[in-house]
């Protein structure tokens, strides 16, 4: 490589020799380390951090004088005043994600006295601009380097060269890019009176706010062969100041020469993203008090002390637009937490909520007939909701919504045909995306023995399909799940015509369809609840009535979870609890303890219930902690935001519902 360089040089000096004399250029045709030139020394604590990320280590500026970041341009120009019009720069990089309309300079050079930019290598979103004044012309030229990701993170190796009207840009030794202005580059560009300002245009406004490892100014030649091939091309070193390449010495009793500190950011509250860009990133966790890092993929454990549950405090009485019989909590990246409420008139439709100021307010109202259930789901990237819609009117349809990002609401996107509609599933298997539906009854006989359906996702048409078809009898809800590479779905069959005692079906799916596994006898089951416990998987069913042809109704009956027994692979009975018309199940966890909530909507007489928290004991089975006062119970979630962590229960019987806050410690 030096006997390259010294070939490189010697071409260079030959070509400035013009017709039997030698011209002098302003400075040496040798790699100018700007950086190093700018640095204040021992002042350096105070002005600028050194920080190591990714294994190189950088510089940031952390001082509010940017000014002291600078050097007098006579510095360099020794034998004249004009800046070289063929030169590269060479920076090494790496700064966090721009803003929209933020512009960051790398380095300027500026006229002392009036302010006025000369030169300037400048950042924003996606792009690389170079900047110069137009000698004798007047105005200003610009290059830019659109669609240029340099603010991802991560280390880049920029190479700028310029010769006369082209402006070429390497990153990272990869494919150069290549401009072409229509005047050149100034061969008379006075830098008399001027200064070099590296990380700002000397104003605070314009500061470069990530980390510079690297700036080199190499007069009249391109410095992509001096850099590349190279084995670590995102920070593949021309000049990078000694500072950056040693360990400061520390003598005993004595300060660092240089201010030094790992990069190590510590993001607060709910779960940020963890990917390779976070990679050694920290994350503490104020609502479970614990400190994570990130591996690359996700967050590992470094502390955390185990939350527990203590009690639960009334935290919002949210009214709805009618009775709501379901309610779907749910995410939508940039925008925040929302919750889709089922209501059951139809001449107000239906609320989504946003959580905004640390409550739930009302965002959109969406026309439903009797709305049942809705579900959240995404495929691609695309957001969609579909709802359940009971009214048995002709024809009877239930409708999927999608999200529309630019008018930031749910549009109407696909209707299906759907019979007395109790609930909707979403899942995927084998990247393949389906939907099922628990048809209850038939509206023109009244006929609960009917099909439900399932429908597959067509990429081509970029709609839902009917995919299967699998008979129920007065379906209520469905539950899909995952054992190892099974797939299971398990339907609520609640009433065949005559009874409630009747079976439950487990499928599973075998070659590209759903079969039966199981049937499980249920007493008017209205819900399925899946979850894991050490390894071990449990399927808790929801037993609202025992109704048949000649007896009163039974509100007051055992729900009964079940466990999965992988010798005999089939579901047995867990545990039997005794609820009032229980309509839903939800499990959740607090630190290490394993909860269920039971919705209890009415025991014959009255619908002012108390539900029920169980806590998991390990062979006691789940052991009753808290009662809830509720009224017409329907549906219960459980959700996290800054705030902490709650419960929320939809009322079938009343406008309210409520929101609870859990208290730990």
């Amino acid at each position: 490589m030096s006997a390259c360089r010294s070939l490189l040089l010697t071409c260079l000096l030959l070509a400035t020799t013009i017709r039997g004399h030698s011209w002098r250029p302003c400075t040496d045709l040798l790699p100018l380390d700007l950086l190093t030139r700018a640095l204040p020394g021992q002042a350096l604590h105070t002005q600028v951090q050194m920080v190591q990320s990714r294994g190189s280590r950088g510089l940031r500026l952390a001082g509010a004088e940017t000014t002291s970041l600078s050097f007098p341009a006579s510095q360099i120009f020794t034998n004249c005043d004009y800046f070289p019009s063929e030169f590269s720069l060479v920076t090494t990089i790496k700064i966090p994600h721009l803003r929209q309309k933020t512009n960051e300079y790398i380095f300027s050079v500026v006229k002392e006295g009036s302010d006025s930019l000369l030169l300037g290598l400048r950042m924003s979103k996606n792009r690389l601009h170079l900047l110069n004044t137009l000698p004798g012309v007047g105005g200003r030229s610009r290059q830019s380097f659109k669609d240029v990701v340099l603010d991802d993170n991560c280390w880049h190796t920029v190479v700028l060269a310029v010769s006369g009207p082209y402006a070429t840009l390497t990153v990272d030794c990869g494919l150069s890019l290549e401009l072409q202005q229509a005047q050149s580059f100034p061969s008379a560009l006075s830098t008399r009176g001027s200064r070099f300002f590296v990380g700002s245009r000397g104003r605070r406004r314009g500061r470069f706010s990530g980390l510079l490892r690297q700036l080199v100014l190499l007069p009249g030649s391109d410095a992509t062969p001096w850099l590349c091939p190279s084995s670590d091309p995102a920070v593949a070193e021309l000049a990078v100041p000694a500072v950056l390449k040693s360990t400061p010495l520390q003598l005993d009793w004595q300060e660092p020469v240089y201010h030094y500190e790992a990069e190590a950011r510590v993001t607060l509250g709910t779960r940020p993203p963890c990917s390779s860009a976070e990679l050694g990133q920290l994350w503490f966790d104020t609502q479970g008090r614990g400190l994570f890092i990130c591996d690359g993929r996700t967050w590992r454990t470094l502390l955390q002390s185990p939350e527990r549950l203590d009690y639960l405090e009334d935290y919002q009485d949210l009214y709805t637009r009618s009775e709501t019989f379901d309610i779907e909590v749910f995410s939508i990246p940039a925008e925040g937490l929302f919750m889709a409420a089922a209501n059951r008139d139809s001449r107000s439709g239906s609320g989504i909520y946003r959580w905004t100021d640390g409550s739930f307010q009302l965002y959109q109202n969406i026309s439903t007939q009797e709305a049942r259930a809705w579900k959240h789901f995404t495929i691609d990237e695309q957001i969609f909701l579909v709802v359940a819609n009971l009214r048995e009117t002709e024809p009877e349809l239930s409708v999927i919504y999608r999200w529309n990002q630019r008018r930031r609401r749910f549009i109407r996107f696909q209707s299906l045909e759907t019979h007395a509609a109790q609930d909707w599933e979403a899942f995927s298997i084998h990247n393949h995306s389906f939907l099922v539906v628990a048809n209850h009854r038939r509206a023109r006989d009244s006929n609960h023995n009917i099909h439900s359906v399932i429908y597959r996702w067509n990429r081509d048409t970029q709609l839902f399909e009917v995919n299967q078809t699998l008979s129920t009898s007065g379906a209520y809800d469905w539950e899909f799940f995952s054992v190892g590479p099974y797939h299971f779905l398990v339907v609520a069959n609640t009433f065949d015509g005559r009874t409630t005692s009747i079976s439950s079906t487990v499928y599973v799916w075998l070659d590209g369809c759903f079969q039966v596994f199981q049937n499980i006898p249920t007493v008017g089951a209205t819900d399925w609840e899946m979850f894991q416990i050490d390894g071990r998987f449990f399927l808790a069913v929801a037993n609202s009535q025992k109704v048949s042809d000649h007896s009163p109704s039974i509100y007051s009956i055992n729900s009964t979870v079940y466990e999965l027994n992988t010798l005999t692979q089939t579901f047995i009975r867990f545990q039997d609890i005794l609820t009032h018309s229980a309509v839903d199940w939800e499990f959740f966890t607090v630190g290490d303890e394993k909860f269920l909530v039971v919705a209890n909507s009415h025991d014959g007489n009255s619908y002012s219930l108390n539900s029920v928290i169980y806590r998991y004991q390990g062979y006691e089975g789940f052991v009753p902690v808290h009662s809830l006062p509720t009224f017409g119970c329907r549906d219960w979630e459980h959700f996290r935001t800054e705030q902490g962590r709650f419960l929320i229960y939809s009322s079938a019987t009343s406008r309210l519902s409520k929101v609870f806050r859990l208290k730990t410690y």
